[in-house]
């Protein structure tokens, strides 16, 4: 069957189209998106504003009708952070579902965590052993550990890129003591979980999904993604390291022209930088590989465990 997953984020609005059926791997068939960063159009009282509703009901339409073209049997929709910490969460779902007929659910930072570590379960399989998975969003920051599909541990905190940076980083380049304020923040926040994972036991195999994690690997040396989902790609710490600072003190545009970044995120890559180096000092881990599967992924999987056979 045809499948879409339609993925209300913090940056972007994404319907996945895949072909899938129980038992077999999910096909990509289509993807449409647009760029509408909810998390930046709070108001000062945290609630999205009529406007940033309207466009969300705008782009949801253009989903569908991206759907029916592609002959989509069925959508699974969902939101993440943006709507889900809104002050007005409740009156943008009704609006969406009144105008739309699509009722987002809303996933919990724990779901998040939950259904991207089964995608990259699934994606690396049973010989990976123990997985550490780490995802970095617009709203928040994910964290799982497991031996299983069900992860032995899952966290997610309040740091994503496109959070931070609209908190943290005013500047273009952002300025340096602002820089530092952030980094001890997102340090603070991640090790207050650290404790949680360790006491699991050291992870057998570390991996990384989303934008931010692809984009930092690719600025460090990996792959272009036209090469394929099943090229392996690395990303270091210590090549991390050396990106941090270059990052910190280069405008938007000037982000924009490195390879692999794209205009729409190059903004957030900074906080995104400092999420991903503290991360990986913070848990000990010295390289991880990206998975190509995530969130959407997850969402799709676990759809099919529950299809009659």
């Amino acid at each position: 069957m045809r499948l879409g997953v339609l993925d209300v984020g913090s940056n972007t609005v994404h319907l996945l189209v895949m072909d899938a059926h129980p038992g077999a791997r999910p096909l990509p068939a289509h993807s449409h998106k647009a760029e509408l960063r909810l998390a930046e159009l709070l108001d000062g009282d945290g609630a999205i504003g009529p406007e940033g509703i309207d466009r969300l009901i705008a782009v949801v339409m253009e989903a569908l009708e991206a759907a029916e073209d592609k002959g989509v049997e069925d959508v699974l929709p969902f939101a993440t952070s943006a709507v889900r910490e809104a002050s007005n969460a409740d009156e943008v779902l009704a609006r969406v579902t009144e105008e739309t007929g699509v009722r987002l659910q809303v996933l919990s930072g724990a779901d998040e965590a939950r259904l991207t570590f089964l995608a990259a379960r699934r994606w690396f399989g049973w010989s990976a052993g123990k997985l550490l998975v780490l995802d970095i969003g617009g709203g928040s920051l994910e964290i799982a550990y497991g031996m299983d599909e069900e992860p032995d541990a899952a966290v997610s905190l309040p740091l994503g890129a496109g959070r931070l940076t609209g908190s943290w980083l005013p500047g273009d380049p952002p300025d340096t003591a602002d820089i530092r304020a952030l980094r001890r923040h997102v340090r603070a926040e991640i090790a207050r979980s650290v404790g949680d994972f360790s006491r699991h036991g050291a992870p057998d195999h570390v991996v990384a999904t989303s934008k931010t994690f692809k984009q930092l690997a690719r600025i460090t040396g990996a792959a272009r993604s036209a090469e394929g989902l099943y090229v392996e790609r690395r990303l270091t710490r210590r090549a991390l390291e050396e990106w941090v600072p270059k990052l910190a003190v280069m405008s938007t545009q000037e982000r924009a022209e490195l390879s692999g970044v794209s205009e729409g995120r190059a903004g957030q890559l900074p906080a995104g930088a400092l999420v991903a180096e503290a991360a990986m000092d913070l848990f000990g881990v010295d390289q991880l590989e990206i998975c190509p599967w995530a969130l959407r992924e997850g969402v799709i999987l676990r759809r099919l465990d529950h299809l009659p056979t």
